[in-house]
């Protein structure tokens, strides 16, 4: 399979298990599990042909590590990112002393006033360095990363999870836990 058809793999799984399993008619159970067969069966009917080692690959050679499969490789699920409402059933724990976020300038009024929140999805996404938030900040145009208190959060019992993909996720992070570029 070439890199093109694990990139289109990978987008098809990122747009059914976090954001619309039906736009291929399957559903995901409360815990953002769906089946295999059905995602093959699902993208089939639309025209697109995908199976078991593609989607496979497109778990194991994602570089966000995006998807897990179940251990038996009959289910699959998004690590995080989900517009949908699932209980990926984390766990708090303990965040290192300070996470990041990386995002641009055009968000930083909006940011200082509201604070991170999550948007369209139930998670705001902490990288645990500054090099990854970097990277998911370039996304959007020139890069700017925030230092998130999160040992203060946490303290303050603001509760954070993090990821099978090791994402640092929480609700909602104030205004005050941010440290802004000058």
């Amino acid at each position: 399979m070439s890199d093109q058809s694990t990139v289109k793999t990978s987008k098809l799984l990122s747009l059914v298990l976090r954001h619309r399993p039906e736009a291929i008619g399957i559903e995901v159970d409360p815990h953002g599990w769906a089946s295999v067969e059905e995602i093959i069966a699902g993208a089939r009917r639309q025209g697109t042909s995908i199976d078991r080692e593609s989607i496979a690959r497109a778990v194991r050679e994602n570089d966000k590590q995006r998807f897990t499969l179940s251990d038996d490789g009959n289910r699959i699920r998004a690590n995080q990112g989900h517009s949908i409402k699932v209980d990926l059933e984390l766990a708090p724990l303990e965040p290192p002393p300070q996470v990041f976020h990386g995002t641009v300038a055009r968000f930083l009024d909006s940011i200082r006033q509201q604070g991170l929140v999550p948007g369209t999805r139930q998670h705001v996404h902490l990288s645990a360095d500054e090099k990854t938030a970097l990277i998911v900040g370039s996304r959007r145009g020139k890069p700017i990363v925030l230092e998130v208190d999160s040992g203060a959060m946490s303290r303050d019992g603001l509760p954070f999870y993090r990821s099978a993909n090791g994402v640092w996720l929480t609700d909602f992070v104030p205004a005050r836990y941010l440290t802004f570029p000058l």
